[in-house]
C-alpha cells in the first residue's frame, strides 16, 4: 500500500496525545502546590514549574536584589523545605516534571532529587526535564549568573550525571522559545538553537565524563523547548525542518546510527510575545492556531505542550484562565481525530519546499556561527545578540508601519470592551505579604539547621568546583544538609565570578527610515536647540527582570531618533540607576519592568532621586502594568506609564521629548 494511503487510514489504536502542561508557580511553595494539585485533578498530565526571579538568578528571598520580586513570576524555592512543600502529595515516581531553570539548574535538580529521596523514590525513577540552556539566557531571558566557560561546565556535569544516575531525565532542553520572543526569525531560531545544542554536546564530549562508545545515548537525551508563532504554515514547516536538521547533525557530526537516538524530541509553549493587551479575547484564537502548528504534523509533533493564558498581556492569570488553556488542549487531543492518523503533510509539495528553504537558510547561519568558533564565541563577540536585536527592531517597525497586521492593535481597533478583562479580580495578584512570609520561613529554616553540617557541605561544594569534579553529588549533599539557593550560588560566584552579557544595542544596525521617525528626529532637534545640549536618556532595568527586549528596542529607537542613550543592560539596583542618572546628567529616566515588581522598585527609585536632588528629571515606566498600578505610579511621581498597547515607538519618543520640554519649562 502506498505511504499516502496508509497515512489516510485511522490507526488501529488511538495513540496517547502529548503531555498536557501549564507553566505555573507563584507566591509561595504552599500556594503553588495547591494550584498544581488542582490542575492535575483537571486533567493536566505533567508539571511545568515556574520559579521566581530570585531563584532563577541564584538569590535567596531576602537578598537586596530580590526586593519586590519574590513570588511574582514564579515560586520561590530557597531550600529543600520549599521543594518538599512544592511537591507535597505529588508522587514523583509517576510524574513528568519540567523545570524552567538555567543558571542554577544543577542546584534545583539536586533539590528535586533530594525531595524524591525523602519520598522514598530512587533518582532512577524520576522523569522530567531541566531547561539548563545558558546560552539562550545570555541572548534573551537574562537569568544567567556565571561566565560562559564555568556555565558550560555546570551543564556538562548535569548531562553526565543524569545520563548515569537519572536515565529517564532530560538534562537540558535547548530553548528556542525565548529566542523567538527576543525577535529571532524562524531561520535564526533554527540555527541558534541547533548551535546551542552543538556547543553543549561538544562540551560534554570534551569533559571526558562519557565513554565515546556511550556518547550516542547522551545525544539521545538532549531535548528542545520551542516556540510557535501565529504564521501557521511557517511555524509548522519550522518544526519539520528542526526534525530533519537534528537527524542530519546527529548522524554526520556525532555518528549516531540508531534513528531513535536522532529523534528531535521537543516540548513547546506557544508564543506569548504576540498576545495583545487590546481585545485580549482574540488571544484565544491565536493560541489555538499556534498550538495546531506543533501538533498537526505527526512526524514533527511536540512531546509536551503548555499554553499561555489568554490574558497574560494583562497580568498574572487566574486558576480559571489556566484551566481554560488545559481545556483547549484536551478538546484538540480527545474530541478531534487528530491522533488517529499518520502525518497529513507528507507528500505536500508546498510544505516540502518551505521546509527545505528554512533548512537551507538555517545551515548558512549555522556555518557563520561555526566560523566564529561556535555558539559561545558568537555570544561573547556580541554577534548573536546583535542579530536578535536587529530582527526584533524590524518586527517592531513592521507593526508600527502596518506591514505586519495585528488585529485589534494596528487594524480593526474599534471594539466593544471585553467583559472578560474588566471588573474586580479579572487578573490575579500576589498578596504583598507573600514576600515577608517567605523571608520569615527562610529565616526559620536557617535557624533550625545543623550549622556545622551546612558549613561542611559548602566546603565540599567549593572543593569540587575548584577541583573540576562533577558538581551534582556534592550539590545533592548540600540539599540534604539544608543549604539555601543563595548559599549554593554565592559559593560558586566566589569561584567562577559573575558575567554581564553584551546588550547588542550599540552594534545593531537598523536602516528603516520613515515618516514617524523623521518627525521624532525633528522634534528632538527642536528640543535640543532649546535646551542647549543633546537630550540624554537613561534606560534602566531595575531588579531581576531579564526580559530586556522592550528596553533594548526603546534604547535602539532613542539612539536612532538622536538621543544620547545610557543603557547598561539588566539587573541593576535602584541605587545603581539613580547614581547613573546623577553621574551622566540625564534629562529623563526610562524604566522597564515586566516581572510585576514595578510598584516597590519604581517607588524606591523615585524616593532616591528626590534625595539626590533629581526631582527635576522625569521618570517614565514601561511594562505589563495594570491600570490601578499605573495610577499609583503616577501619584508617586512617574511622568508616564507605557504598557503593551503602546506599540508605536516613534509616538513614545515624541511623548518623552514633550515631557522633557515641559519639565525644562517648569524648572526655568
Amino acid at each position: 500500500m502506498a505511504e499516502t494511503e496508509a497515512a489516510a487510514k485511522p490507526a488501529k489504536k488511538r495513540e496517547a496525545p502529548w503531555l498536557i502542561r501549564t507553566y505555573s508557580g507563584y507566591a509561595s511553595a504552599k500556594e503553588s502546590n495547591a494550584l498544581y494539585r488542582k490542575n492535575l485533578a483537571r486533567g493536566q498530565t505533567g508539571l511545568s514549574i515556574a520559579f521566581d526571579l530570585p531563584t532563577q538568578t541564584g538569590y535567596d528571598s531576602d537578598h537586596v536584589l530580590a526586593r519586590g520580586e519574590v513570588g511574582k513570576v514564579g515560586v520561590p524555592v530557597c531550600h529543600l523545605g520549599d521543594m518538599r512543600t512544592l511537591l507535597d502529595g505529588i508522587p514523583l515516581d509517576r510524574m513528568n516534571t519540567s523545570m524552567t531553570i538555567n543558571a542554577p539548574a544543577a542546584w534545583l535538580l539536586s533539590l528535586y532529587i533530594a525531595a524524591a529521596e525523602l519520598q522514598g523514590v530512587s533518582p532512577a525513577k524520576l522523569a522530567g526535564t531541566t531547561q539548563n540552556d545558558i546560552i539562550k539566557e545570555y541572548l534573551s531571558r537574562g537569568t544567567y549568573i556565571f561566565p560562559p566557560a564555568p556555565s558550560m561546565r555546570l551543564i556538562s556535569d548535569v548531562v553526565a550525571y543524569t545520563y548515569r544516575e537519572v536515565p529517564k531525565w532530560n538534562p537540558i532542553n535547548v530553548c528556542s522559545y525565548h529566542l523567538q520572543e527576543a525577535g529571532a526569525t524562524p531561520e535564526q531560531e533554527l540555527a541558534f538553537a541547533l548551535a546551542n545544542a552543538l556547543a553543549v554536546l561538544d562540551a560534554v564530549k570534551a569533559s571526558g565524563q562519557v565513554p565515546p562508545a556511550e556518547f550516542p545515548e547522551v545525544v539521545g537525551r538532549i531535548s528542545f523547548f520551542c516556540n510557535a508563532g501565529i504564521r501557521f504554515i511557517t511555524e509548522l514547516c519550522k518544526m519539520r525542518a528542526f526534525t530533519e536538521l537534528w537527524d542530519e547533525i546527529c548522524h554526520s557530526r556525532y555518528g549516531v546510527e540508531d534513528p531513535k537516538l536522532r529523534r528531535f524530541r521537543y516540548g513547546v509553549q506557544v508564543n506569548s510575545l504576540g498576545l495583545t493587551e487590546q481585545q485580549p479575547e482574540n488571544n484565544v484564537y491565536r493560541i489555538l492556531l499556534e498550538m495546531l502548528a506543533v501538533v498537526l504534523s505527526k512526524n514533527a509533533r511536540a512531546r509536551a505542550v503548555q499554553l499561555p493564558a489568554w490574558n497574560e498581556a494583562l497580568g498574572l492569570p487566574r486558576p480559571w484562565d489556566q484551566q481554560w488553556s488545559i481545556r483547549l488542549q484536551q478538546v484538540v487531543a480527545f474530541e478531534t481525530d487528530l491522533v488517529e492518523y499518520g502525518d497529513i503533510f507528507d507528500g505536500a509539495t508546498v510544505i516540502a519546499t518551505k521546509v527545505e528553504a528554512l533548512a537551507a537558510q538555517a545551515r548558512e547561519e549555522l556555518q557563520r556561527i561555526e566560523e566564529l568558533g561556535g555558539a559561545v564565541n558568537a555570544v561573547e563577540s556580541g554577534y548573536m545578540k546583535r542579530r536578535l536585536v536587529e530582527s526584533n527592531a524590524q518586527r517592531v517597525a513592521a507593526i508600527e508601519s502596518g506591514d505586519q497586521v495585528v488585529v485589534g492593535v494596528n487594524r480593526f481597533t474599534e471594539a466593544e470592551p471585553s467583559p472578560l478583562a474588566t471588573g474586580e479580580g479579572s487578573i490575579m495578584t500576589v498578596d504583598p505579604r507573600a514576600e515577608a512570609d517567605q523571608i520569615a520561613l527562610l529565616n526559620a529554616w536557617r535557624g533550625q539547621r545543623d550549622a556545622a553540617r551546612v558549613r561542611q557541605a559548602l566546603t565540599d561544594l567549593a572543593a569540587a568546583a575548584k577541583d573540576g569534579r562533577n558538581i551534582m553529588p556534592v550539590s545533592i549533599a548540600c540539599a540534604h544538609a539544608g543549604v539555601t539557593t543563595g548559599e549554593w550560588s554565592q559559593t560558586l560566584r566566589d569561584i567562577f565570578g559573575e558575567y554581564r552579557a553584551p546588550t547588542g544595542v550599540a552594534q545593531a544596525v537598523v536602516t528603516a527610515d520613515y515618516a514617524g521617525l523623521r518627525t521624532a528626529r525633528a522634534k528632538l532637534k527642536e528640543v535640543t536647540d532649546k535646551l542647549g545640549r543633546r537630550i540624554k536618556m537613561l534606560v534602566g532595568k531595575p531588579g531581576l527582570d531579564g526580559h530586556s527586549n522592550g528596553a533594548e528596542q526603546i534604547a535602539l529607537r532613542a539612539r536612532d531618533t538622536g538621543f544620547e542613550v545610557v543603557y547598561e543592560g539588566i539587573r541593576l539596583t535602584p541605587e545603581q540607576i539613580v547614581n547613573a542618572a546623577l553621574d551622566e546628567g540625564v534629562h529623563v529616566v526610562g524604566l522597564s519592568i515586566l516581572s510585576g515588581s514595578h510598584l516597590p522598585l519604581v517607588t524606591e527609585i523615585i524616593e532616591r532621586m528626590r534625595a539626590a536632588d533629581l526631582s527635576d528629571v522625569p521618570v517614565v515606566v514601561g511594562g505589563i502594568i495594570p491600570p490601578e498600578d499605573a495610577e499609583k505610579l503616577v501619584a508617586s511621581g512617574v511622568a508616564r506609564v507605557y504598557t503593551p498597547k503602546d506599540f508605536d515607538l516613534n509616538a513614545i519618543m515624541n511623548d518623552i521629548l514633550a515631557i522633557v520640554e515641559e519639565t525644562a519649562k517648569e524648572a526655568a
